[in-house]
């Protein structure tokens, strides 16, 4: 069998790099923002609903269950511990197959259960029973099994369910870097055990300008974890030396870092809450505002406005392109001598098998004494690897390897 030729295009982009541009904005949403929960709930349930698929029919059946609404309660939080007096409202919304050769497969109890195992983990101090609210709305389908064992046959490389685009750049600057690694330091294990009250709605905005960075951190704070507003502000500054340990592995720039700047004192204002995220208090989330799948928003670089969180991970290409294009443009700017910056942009035509886009575009800045000849054969040959073992990606989504946002 003829190996397959690729439409991949390698080129030079012509564009001034980010690290020497003047202005750069990086965000990023921490898993307790209202739009991260949105997209982690939707991701935790087409996982789920896939794994089960598996294990029941040793196949993924169609899904989508990308679209998740979070809507937000009311709350009371004081020093000491609050209530929460209107609960979140959760809607998980899409699509997901229900009748199997006449069989029912319990959607909405895998769907509910995921959700709830997700936000137990997710957000510590929400209480399942009295802050939240789950409501399942995924439309059903039916399916003939054997229809789709076959049709699996005839096209062992699924095809593509939109004509869409995916995107992915590499290396990461050093803003983007602190920005994304502030975040999962503050949200990590080992500092929630040192700082219990920290909560996990947390978000991270980093402005480069010139070379001076601005680092602005929004951190809520859990009452019950805190007596006092002392104890708030012992809080705030363990915070800002957290920060300072990441810019200080990151960058020699000059750096200030702010956190919870709405914060007033003499007018008892404080950015405490009782669940540990802006949910409680009339914040609502939705799938796709958030984080891109490299877990950062960034408007100085090339972005897809795609939702990948809750796609089904078999021939959804706006989920599977941009995770395939962030892999290979990682894989480029490691593995190839010579790359400043490297863009990926996979466009698929419906229909048509994932493995084949209708144009895999790989633009490159050389670095200063390189070229592109030297770059785009090696570039290429990263690309097509990656192309010609695509199914890879869905084993590394259900093996939890891979984030979506």
């Amino acid at each position: 069998m003829a190996e397959k030729v690729r439409n991949i295009v390698v080129e030079e982009l012509m564009r001034t790099p980010v690290e020497m541009q003047q202005v750069e904005l990086v965000e990023r949403k921490g898993i307790g923002h209202p739009d991260s929960i949105a997209d982690g709930l939707a991701e935790a349930v087409s996982r789920a609903l896939s794994r089960e698929y598996v294990k029941r029919y040793g196949i993924i059946l169609h899904h989508n269950t990308d679209q998740v609404e979070v809507v937000g309660g009311r709350a009371y939080p004081q020093f000491g511990g609050g209530e929460v007096i209107k609960p979140i409202y959760i809607l998980l919304s899409g699509r997901a197959v229900e009748m199997i050769d006449r069989e029912f497969f319990p959607v909405h109890e895998v769907a509910i259960k995921a959700a709830r195992d997700y936000l137990r983990k997710a957000v510590r101090h929400l209480n399942l029973e009295n802050h939240v609210v789950i409501d399942s709305r995924i439309g059903q389908g039916s399916v003939d099994l054997v229809g789709v064992f076959n049709k699996a046959k005839e096209n062992p490389i699924p095809l593509a369910n939109d004509t869409s685009f995916g995107v992915g750049y590499a290396p990461l600057s050093e803003t983007e870097r602190i920005v994304y690694e502030t975040e999962k330091l503050l949200n990590s294990d080992e500092f929630k055990k040192k700082w219990p009250a920290v909560g996990e709605d947390i978000k991270v905005m980093g402005l480069r300008k010139g070379d001076e960075i601005d680092l602005t951190i929004a951190a809520a704070i859990v009452d019950s974890e805190v007596q006092t507003p002392d104890d708030y502000m012992a809080v705030k500054e363990a915070i800002h030396n957290a920060a300072w340990e990441i810019v200080e592995a990151h960058t020699e720039r000059p750096t200030k870092v702010y956190v919870n700047t709405a914060d007033d004192p003499k007018k008892d204002i404080y950015y405490i809450t009782v669940t540990g995220t802006s949910a409680e208090a009339g914040d609502d989330g939705s799938v796709g505002r958030g984080n891109r799948v490299n877990g950062l928003i960034a408007p100085n670089r090339h972005m897809s406005m795609e939702a990948a969180a809750g796609k089904n991970p078999v021939s959804h290409v706006g989920k599977i392109y941009n995770l395939l294009s962030m892999l290979i443009a990682n894989d480029i700017a490691e593995q190839v001598e010579g790359v400043e910056e490297v863009y990926v942009r996979i466009l698929s035509q419906i229909g048509k098998p994932i493995d084949e886009p209708l144009v895999a575009s790989v633009q490159v800045i050389p670095k200063k004494g390189h070229n592109l000849e030297t770059i785009q054969k090696p570039a290429y040959e990263i690309a097509d690897a990656w192309l010609a073992d695509i199914t890879k990606i869905q084993k590394m989504i259900l093996e939890d390897k891979l984030s979506v946002f």
